[in-house]
């Protein structure tokens, strides 16, 4: 995991804006979401880990142990247990809505050589959806 430590910005989209309808998010928050550049800060204290996003709209920031389940609301507002793991080199977020028809989603974070990080979301139920977001280091 120590390769992701770093920050980084938005190179390319791919379906964002369908993965954000599939999940229920309005039409006005989702073209501002997909005209918006957001910038990714990776870090790691005592074994946790924090995923901060800046757009010039919303900050968030994801902050987990690696294996352990914990509570959140997505920055669409769904209330979610999410579990963060680490495999086969890659950090793989789930997701689980628990609300009745609020959308579950998984997200792959995969470095691509030593500066690319490849950002790949699925929304559960959804099969023809990939969400494929790129991002360089900076």
């Amino acid at each position: 995991m120590e390769a992701f430590k770093g920050k980084y910005e938005r190179t390319s989209e791919e379906k964002y804006e369908e993965f954000l309808k599939a999940i229920g998010v309005n039409m006005l928050l989702r073209k501002a979401a997909t005209v918006s550049s957001p910038k990714i800060e990776v870090t790691e204290v005592g074994g946790t880990w924090t995923i901060k996003t800046s757009t010039t709209l919303k900050n968030m920031e994801l902050k987990f142990k690696i294996g352990e389940e914990f509570e959140e609301t997505t920055a669409d507002g769904r209330q979610v247990s999410s579990m963060v793991t680490f495999e086969d080199g890659k950090i793989v977020t789930v997701q689980k809505a628990k609300k009745d028809g609020e959308k579950s989603t998984k997200s792959i974070r995969e470095m691509k050589g030593a500066d690319e990080m490849i950002y790949t979301l699925t929304v559960d139920g959804v099969a023809d959806l990939v969400c494929v977001q790129k991002f360089k280091r900076i």
